[in-house]
């Protein structure tokens, strides 16, 4: 044992103290998971030694031959897992085993709900895999000396997952790290060849590397004790370069967590090989469940990146666009070059073609998933539903087929759920319609309530209600789907086309020329808060709505800009009134100028709260309110 300098205690960070109460109270059901996350973690450390060593050869030591080794000993009741992949510094101890190293560690403790099994899902999206070692140990030892640093820049780490644990330097002659499992009381099946070779296979067959367990072979004469010998366990090749036909779908879930540092399997998966003009292999995962940074555009997102089965590059973002950042997996190009950068790939053509391909490869799959699985569609749309409505914004060239994808609730449910979607919204349209038509609004409950649904209710025309921030925003993206363009149903005339009888728009020409002195006496009462009045045919019931200007910006909107600080454009509704309404017969035949003037301006303000806007003087709509109620009382 190499003697230990700078020895020193500390203290866990706090979100760690509360994960290691998790995994010591057997917060995973299944104990032999630990293998699988430490075997993950030396994956990935060999994979960034790989890609150091492009730029950085002396880095590999000599020892350019990479793998993973587990070991194990009955006696001592410990388990061993080594690599000889990049290493950790002193500093990278304390910081990647002492705190939980990602962004946002805050809101692990936030998202920690106390069911264990909806915590157990929040380990692998904050990766923190090498906490599951103290599932089945009551005290762990990591020895890790990082590539390129001196022999004696060792570091011992140690802790009994409690409140701290001792870091101290050593000397370690080899780069890379050990860590030794001291098994609690119980756990003696992990200190055996058969178990660990079972768990590989079962979980960590796809690693791209070997992983090496010893084998005991009979001791040469004269000797004590046995001679070991290692033998690789797993397949060692990667998974994406092996054919369709030979992965069984345990493997594909298998490695998608692998990759995802996920605990769920994934929804679905796409694997490709590419040959021809360009040659690359690809392996994309739909995950389960968002990650918690799902809207938080500048995370690190993106493809394991391959070149030719080399390691290059964790998150490479360049081959998804960024309202499919969820989409897990690996790409491998025969085209790139080994000492690719971030820079070059948001340069090079080639880039673009591939990203081109992936991304209609993504589209397919949720096509394919939203037909074929429609309740596990409902619940992808229910976790990525929001940042797939980014999708016509970025990605002009697929914004049919991304409209296809997106779900809406609609007049034709009662529960606010968005499940229809557009192909089937035009299945079911009224003969002779040729519009989609929507509404945006803040709820579900108010945009179902709203007053500008009524003649819609009347004929029967199903009506697609918008309540996301978002929709807005989205719907100036889309003109149209399948041939028929969108409507607004608040916004400008309404126009019903075919939907109208001409005896209806008969009479509404008869009656809009009957009602001119009204209008006119509602625009001289109402003055500037308002653009136009006019007769509305959208009401049977309510007797005014505030309809919105063509061009204007819509609520959603001017409430966006608005909370970032943004200058709003100035803009006035389009009082529209009814006039079958007895409200608006009683008003028509005021013949005080005040009292009319007080009733328009209720009226508007009714008008505006049942839009879901805010009034611009409380105070005067309630002072005129309340002086009608005394008038009435009297």
């Amino acid at each position: 044992m190499s003697v230990e300098t700078q020895k020193e205690t500390l203290g866990f960070q706090t979100e760690v103290k509360q994960l290691l109460h998790l995994m010591i109270h057997s917060l995973y059901s299944n104990k032999e998971i630990f293998l699988r996350e430490l075997i993950s973690n030396a994956s990935d450390a060999v994979d960034k030694l790989r890609f150091e060593a492009l730029a950085k050869p002396e880095l590999l030591e000599g020892g350019a031959e990479l793998k993973i080794r587990v070991s194990f000993d009955k006696d001592a009741k410990t388990v061993t897992l080594e690599d000889n992949g990049i290493g950790m510094s002193r500093e990278d101890a304390i910081t990647h085993l002492g705190t939980i190293a990602k962004s946002g560690t805050a809101d692990f403790m936030k998202h920690l709900s106390g069911d264990q099994k909806k915590d157990s899902h929040l380990i692998g999206q904050f990766g923190v895999g090498f906490y599951s070692a103290f599932i089945v140990a009551d005290k762990v030892d990591v020895f890790s000396r990082r590539a390129g640093a001196a022999a004696s820049e060792g570091v011992h780490w140690s802790s009994k997952g409690e409140g701290d644990f001792e870091v101290a330097t050593i000397e370690k002659a080899e780069r890379g790290t050990r860590i030794v499992l001291h098994l609690k009381s119980g756990e003696d099946e992990f200190a055996d060849g058969w178990r660990l070779r079972n768990i590989i296979k079962k979980y960590s067959d796809h690693i791209a590397l070997p992983i090496e367990l010893p084998k005991e072979v009979a001791a040469a004469e004269g000797e004590e004790k046995p001679a070991v010998e290692w033998e690789t366990v797993n397949r060692a090749s990667a998974l994406w370069t092996r054919p369709r036909t030979e992965i069984k779908d345990e493997e594909y879930q298998e490695f998608y967590k692998h990759i995802a540092h996920d605990f769920d399997n994934p929804l679905s998966w796409s694997h490709n090989k590419v040959e021809g003009k360009l040659e690359y292999s690809s392996l994309l995962y739909v995950p389960t469940r968002a990650p918690f940074d799902l809207y938080q555009r500048e995370a690190p997102k993106g493809l394991k990146l391959y070149v030719q089965r080399v390691f290059v590059m964790d998150q490479a973002e360049s081959f998804l666009p960024l309202y499919l950042r969820f989409i897990k997996g690996v790409v491998d190009s025969n085209d790139l070059s080994l000492n690719v950068s971030r820079e070059i790939l948001q340069k090079d053509p080639i880039i673009d073609s591939m990203k081109s391909a992936l991304t209609k490869r993504v589209l397919d799959m949720l096509e394919k998933l939203a037909k074929n699985e429609p309740e596990q569609y409902k619940g992808f749309w229910k976790n990525f539903g929001q940042v797939m409505k980014e999708g016509p914004a970025e990605d002009f060239a697929n914004k049919e087929k991304i409209a296809g994808l997106l779900r809406f609730a609609s007049t034709h449910g009662d529960d606010g759920e968005q499940v229809v979607g557009l192909a089937e919204y035009l299945a079911r349209a009224k003969e002779g319609q040729d519009k989609i038509y929507y509404l945006t609004g803040e709820t579900y409950a108010q945009v179902k309530n709203s007053p500008h649904l009524e003649v819609f209710r009347k004929k029967g025309i199903e009506v697609l209600l918008l309540t996301d921030r978002i929709d807005e925003w989205l719907m100036s993206y889309l003109s149209d789907f399948d041939g028929k363009s969108f409507v607004d149903v608040a916004r400008g005339d309404l126009d019903l086309g075919n939907l109208d009888s001409e005896e209806d728009k008969k009479a509404a020409e008869e009656v809009a020329k009957a009602k001119e002195g009204l209008v006119e006496r509602l625009k001289a009462a109402l003055g500037e808060s308002v653009a136009e009045v006019r007769v509305s045919h959208r009401l049977t019931d309510s007797p005014a709505i505030l309809a919105i200007g063509e061009q204007d910006l819509g609520l959603q909107m001017r409430q966006i800009l608005e909370a970032s600080g943004q200058k709003v454009p100035d803009s006035k509704p389009i009082f529209e009134f009814n006039p079958a309404h007895p409200l608006i017969e009683k008003l028509d035949n005021e013949q005080s100028d005040e009292r009319f003037g007080d009733l328009s301006h209720i009226l508007f303000d009714q008008a505006a709260l049942a839009a879901g806007d805010s009034l611009k003087d409380p105070a005067a709509y309630v002072r005129r309110l309340n002086k009608l109620l005394v008038e009435l009382s009297a």
